[in-house]
């Protein structure tokens, strides 16, 4: 018995090694081959190109991560062995599914996918809130899976290729009606996965799962809408439903920002943080630029994983705060205003996006507001000189641009044998006034104005709750 003992002890040191020499040989061979990554084919089966070692690259970065992390963090719990076979369950079935070029095998992988972040949500099976959190989430990944390969099949059926390679090559012999149901179909798998609105609520109850595996749930998992999104961007143009995945991106944006100040627990906040992030996701997919979404999602994962990982050390470092209300001098605007713009012709110089008039203006018109919006949290700064909220600015937005800018060259480029992942569309009068909307309720929310209005304010608070079953109903229980 000493003896199995040892071995499942064991078991999370072994994946946590395999996970790490995976990433090195990924990471080297990216390296290695960047410029040129040669395309290889199994039988129809899989197909492996740039994209697919990009992918392979960071999923195998943020579970050996997690998995390192997990190795402390989880020491002496039950199930560290369990979760740490799932952890690497779910890692193979994310770089078989960007592999995968069969239809089936790919919607397979999709139900994979979810199949293992549920368990891992439940991972401990003692705890009736997680279960709950993990069957709640499961009935969401498995009406994904439906609608995934509703769109799929209807695809194939009509080409009469059950590969991805064969369904866009075929793509135009489709009649338009079928194209605009399995293109419909596609988006709701992929806003379902990223908890788009009006699917939200799967990620706000799924933060009974340990931290660890929330980390790895929002670095990698709700990201894979934009990997999905990017495959059949093809789909999406021929079926003209860009304009769908902007405007339910935006609105989701804007939405959980909202939610997100309303919060006190700091999973939730995360969570809905998340939830935003994936609508500026989705709605650069809906601009046309898939490259972008890709290079978001790549940033979301860093950026998620160290929040997630972090949360602890958060939490017992913080104090209970009054709101403080946004005061702006007008020479503090000014500076905002004038960094905010040169940070955005910086971005148009160096992408050449926001140079015409079509949909990279909202690119340009978003990094603009990011640099204002932490331009004005730098000189808003009572410890900060003068010179050195004037330096400051400059020097991080420089930095920032620069790596932004050659990180979206660099995705572009392995994803540039992908027909339809970098083409801008032109501006309508629909995506003209929802960018009005959104710039209004950007700055509704940054201003606070929400607080002077107590039916907005209870909406928000009860849209962003979990479900019921998921909080607090087991644990009187048993005292």
């Amino acid at each position: 018995m000493t003896f199995k003992k040892d071995q499942f002890q064991a078991i999370p040191q072994l994946i946590h090694y395999a996970l790490w020499l995976l990433f090195i040989i990924n990471l080297t061979y990216l390296v290695y081959n960047f410029a040129n990554i040669p395309e290889w084919h199994y039988k129809n089966i899989l197909k492996i190109n740039g994209f697919t070692v990009l992918i392979w690259t960071l999923v195998t970065f943020f579970s050996a991560l997690i998995s390192s992390f997990g190795i402390n963090y989880l020491r002496g719990f039950k199930y560290h062995a369990k979760f740490s076979l799932l952890c690497l369950g779910f890692t193979f079935s994310i770089m078989v599914f960007v592999m995968s070029n069969h239809v089936s095998l790919l919607l397979l992988m999709w139900l994979s996918m979810g199949v293992f972040m549920s368990r891992l949500i439940g991972v401990d099976t003692k705890w009736g809130e997680a279960k709950e959190a993990s069957k709640f989430a499961l009935k969401f990944f498995v009406g994904g899976s439906f609608f995934l390969t509703v769109g799929v099949l209807l695809l194939a059926f009509q080409t009469e290729a059950f590969t991805l390679s064969g369904i866009i090559s075929n793509l135009s012999a489709v009649p338009r009606g079928i194209t605009l149901v399995a293109g419909l179909c596609i988006i709701t798998a992929a806003i379902i996965q990223s908890a788009i609105y009006p699917f939200h609520r799967w990620l706000l109850s799924a933060m009974t799962a340990p931290t660890p595996a929330s980390a790895l749930m929002h670095a990698g998992f709700v990201n894979g809408s934009g990997i999905l999104l990017a495959l059949f961007s093809t789909v999406l143009f021929a079926s003209n439903t860009l304009i769908i995945l902007f405007i339910i991106g935006g609105l989701t944006a804007v939405i959980a920002q909202f939610a997100k100040l309303l919060q006190v627990n700091v999973k939730q906040k995360l969570a809905c943080s998340t939830i935003a992030q994936m609508g500026f996701m989705i709605m650069q997919c809906g601009l046309g630029f898939f490259n972008a979404a890709v290079v978001h999602l790549i940033l979301h994962g860093f950026y998620k994983a160290y929040l997630f990982l972090s949360a602890g050390e958060e939490i017992g470092l913080s104090k209970p705060q009054k709101p403080t209300p946004i005061k702006i001098k007008p020479s503090q605007a000014v500076i905002v205003l004038f960094f905010g713009i040169l940070g955005a012709v910086l971005f148009s110089y160096l992408t050449g996006k926001g140079t015409e008039l079509n949909s990279g203006i909202f690119l340009t018109l978003t990094v603009a507001i990011t640099i204002g919006q932490a331009t004005y949290n730098i000189v808003k700064e009572q410890c900060l000189g003068f010179f050195q909220k004037l330096i400051l600015p400059p020097f991080l937005f420089l930095c920032g641009i620069v790596t932004y800018a050659l990180m979206y060259k660099g995705v572009t480029m392995l994803m540039s044998d992908m027909p339809m992942v970098d083409e801008p569309i032109a501006l309508s009068a629909i995506e003209i006034a929802f960018g009005i909307l959104f710039l209004a309720g950007f700055f509704i929310m940054k201003l606070g104005i929400y607080r002077n209005y107590p039916w907005l304010y209870m909406k928000l608070l009860n849209l962003s709750q979990p479900y019921k079953k998921t909080v607090l109903m087991y644990k009187t229980k048993s005292l």
